[in-house]
C-alpha cells in the first residue's frame, strides 16, 4: 500500500523533525565519548549521522511503501540509540508515537477524503 498525500506529508514531517533530534543526540553522545576518552566516539558520531540520513531518506521515500518500511526502521534504530544515551529513549518514544499516530490517522483521513470525493462525483 502506498500512502496517500496527507499520510505522506504527516509522516515526512515527523521524520524530518526526528532527523534533527537524532542529529543533536549524535552530537551529544559523540562529545560525551570524547570527554570520557571513549575510542568509539567517532563511531557514535558517524552512526548518528547515518541514522539522521536514514530519517531524511525515509521522508523523501514516502511516495512508496518503502518509505513506510524505512520509517519503521528509523523508529527502531532510534529506540536502539537509547542504549548509548538514555535520553534518546524519550526521543524514540515521542517520535515513535508521533509516527504511529501520523500513519494511522493519515491513512484514515486519506480514506475519508477519497470517500468524500467519490460522493461528490456521484452527486455531479
Amino acid at each position: 500500500m502506498t500512502p496517500g498525500t496527507l499520510t505522506r506529508r504527516l509522516c515526512a514531517t515527523t521524520l524530518l523533525a526526528q532527523a534533527l533530534s537524532v542529529f543533536f543526540g549524535a552530537l551529544v553522545v559523540w562529545r560525551l565519548g570524547q570527554t570520557t576518552d571513549d575510542p568509539r566516539a567517532g563511531a557514535y558520531l558517524w552512526g548518528g549521522l547515518a541514522l539522521t540520513a536514514l530519517c531524511v531518506v525515509a521522508a523523501g521515500a514516502m511516495r512508496s511503501r518503502w518509505g513506510v518500511a524505512l520509517g519503521w526502521l528509523a523508529q527502531l534504530l532510534t529506540l536502539a540509540t537509547g542504549l548509548l544515551l538514555p535520553a534518546m529513549l524519550v526521543v524514540a518514544g515521542l517520535f515513535g508515537f508521533l509516527w504511529w499516530l501520523c500513519l494511522t490517522q493519515g491513512i484514515r483521513m486519506d480514506r475519508l477524503t477519497a470517500e468524500r470525493a467519490a460522493q461528490d462525483e456521484e452527486g455531479s
